[in-house]
């Protein structure tokens, strides 16, 4: 329970300057909460399990790369947290370097994983003989660039001023228009409630590898009218053939045809565990088929009521 004499605690990947702290600065509840960095995404999700901050906000999907693996694997199959929400967050990388530095001198290029992909093209266009490094976390290759490690970062150019560095170029991009979804955490709770414009997350794990397991699956939201938004597969670690399904789908817990869809994934599978119902950041609001409304789901139990008597 959250002591009220003190603001909310939130934690994200640090250090200062990431794109995550951006997204957590994005909403509103953020707003006179303390926000703590943490070097690693575990990092951060361990902190909110222990109790030491209240929520926390960490990358799930990257409209270029895909969805986060270790953001995944840690929801599924951690301890569980919660989802109450999630932030669309434009990204575009500058390249940030000591003052003085020229695109001739770069002969080293820090970034997160999930950067470098984005900008392959554009870093063997303009700096192609320099060697790419790893790091933790866009930010804190900019601090090992500060440092004199390396001779430039890929990060937001808002973390040029904070770790003493120059923007030699901005706007950096293989795809245009890229886009990356935080999602904000919690200890598991109640969902917020429903708006209309609500994504849910849960994780299906298969009883067993056989023919037709995943059609199993799709066809309890397939007969009740549910849209996927995001399905991926992820090993369980307990063996070849033994696998989970990540699905992101549109509507509420709340709702009938969600809430029996649920039901028939916890009859097909040997478990399911329900990640959380929030309002979608892009407030898209699904159609709804005929037949798959509340009040369908309300007449049809009604009629079966009055056969049995």
């Amino acid at each position: 329970m959250t002591d009220a004499s003190r603001p909310e605690r939130f934690a994200y990947l640090g250090p200062h300057g990431t794109f995550t702290e951006a997204a957590l600065l994005s909403i509103p509840d953020a707003a006179g909460a303390e926000h703590l960095p943490y070097a690693t995404v575990p990092a951060v999700l361990d902190a909110l399990r222990h109790g030491d901050v209240d929520s926390a906000v960490v990358a799930l999907e990257n409209s270029v790369e895909g969805s986060v693996p270790t953001t995944l694997d840690e929801l599924a199959t951690g301890e569980p947290l919660q989802i109450v929400g999630e932030v669309h967050l434009p990204v575009a990388f500058a390249l940030l370097v000591r003052p003085g530095t020229d695109l001739r001198d770069i002969k080293s290029v820090a970034s997160h994983p999930i950067a470098q992909p984005q900008c392959r093209r554009w870093l063997a266009t303009n700096v192609p003989d320099a060697e790419w490094h790893a790091a933790t976390s866009n930010a804190e290759a900019a601090q090992h660039v500060a440092d004199g490690h390396y001779d430039a970062a890929l990060a937001g150019s808002f973390a040029a001023a904070r770790y003493g560095l120059s923007v030699l170029a901005e706007d950096i991009h293989d795809v245009a228009d890229a886009v990356t979804r935080f999602v904000a955490l919690r200890r598991p709770c109640a969902p917020p409630p429903a708006t209309g414009k609500d994504r849910t997350t849960v994780v299906a794990f298969l009883g067993e590898d056989h023919v037709g397991a995943l059609l199993e699956i799709l066809t309890e939201f397939s007969v009740r009218g549910i849209n996927l938004t995001l399905i991926q597969s992820r090993p369980t670690g307990a063996g070849l053939g033994s696998y989970l399904f990540w699905m992101d789908f549109e509507g509420h817990v709340a709702d009938a045809r969600v809430g029996e869809a649920l039901m028939g994934l916890r009859r097909v599978c040997a478990d399911v565990r329900f990640v959380g119902s929030y309002p979608r950041a892009d407030e898209v609001r699904p159609e709804i088929r005929r037949g798959t409304h509340d009040d369908d789901f309300a007449e049809a139990a009604a009629w079966l009521a009055s056969i049995r008597g």
